[in-house]
């Protein structure tokens, strides 16, 4: 299964448009915050199941908190981070993930491309695709692949 996650867009789909196409085709999209108001599209724009969570940019919206999803046989926590601290560490957050039974959690709001493991829980981070903040302000974004036994490779991709 592949997994095209994404996160920080604030509004802005060109390079969202660019990754999509890029990826397609791919099993599910994952946003993990600060869409401002572009789900709708971004749904459309996708052509497949999507998780899309709030971030803390993203006023007035419906969109859930957080969001549990399963990738073949993996629990994953979605959430854009800002509720645990994730500028200071990531520890909150693989904690709230393990409460969940998560053995991944996917994460925005530093806009910093991210893959590590903490707590036996594997944290991805895809950065930005429209404001990146990591050297080289790079636009990111990252791809999960499963082998069929749910084993998870995660990939970080720049535009």
């Amino acid at each position: 299964m592949k997994v095209l996650i994404v996160s920080d867009t604030h509004g802005r789909d060109e390079n969202l448009e660019i990754a999509i196409n890029r990826e397609a085709p791919f099993d599910m999209l994952v946003h993990c915050g600060d869409v401002e108001g572009r789900e709708f599209y971004i749904e459309a724009l996708a052509e497949c199941p999507c998780s899309i969570v709030s971030g803390n940019n993203d006023f007035f919206s419906d969109l859930p908190r957080e969001d549990v999803i399963e990738v073949e046989g993996n629990k994953i926590l979605v959430t854009h981070g800002h509720y645990y601290g994730v500028f200071m560490a990531f520890d909150q957050l693989a904690e709230a993930a393990r409460s969940r039974g998560c053995n991944a959690a996917f994460f925005g709001h530093i806009h910093v491309p991210v893959v590590e493991k903490e707590a036996g829980v594997l944290l991805v981070n895809p950065g930005s695709l429209a404001f990146p903040r990591q050297r080289g302000h790079r636009p990111s974004y990252a791809v999960m692949e499963t082998d069929g036994k749910g084993e998870m490779h995660v990939e970080i991709r720049y535009l």
